[in-house]
């Protein structure tokens, strides 16, 4: 298994850079982490791109790890069932 590609998110950029991370996730072998230490809110918007990115991620039978999540982040992902898609670490 290789070494797992790191992604950091920003909150101002969050779709760009998920679109970024779908373009690199057919390069990934094993497991993709995505920093999101730098998010502390999200919008609906935001929640959509990262609904979308789970689904790549599954067809591409990558796992994606989510670093530094905040509480009320991981409370929006819960909301809409999106927490079962990934796993977190902090």
């Amino acid at each position: 298994m290789g070494t797992a590609a790191v992604l950091a998110i920003e909150e101002a950029s969050l779709i760009s850079l998920l679109e970024k991370a779908k373009k690199s996730l057919p390069h990934a072998s094993g497991e993709f982490v995505l920093d999101f230490s730098a998010v502390h809110r999200i919008d609906a918007a935001g929640l959509r791109a990262m609904e979308e990115f789970a689904r790549f991620a599954h067809k591409k039978e990558i796992q994606v790890v989510l670093r530094g999540v905040h509480v009320d982040l991981y409370k929006a992902l819960k909301l809409i069932g999106l927490t079962d898609q990934f796993s977190f670490v902090g």
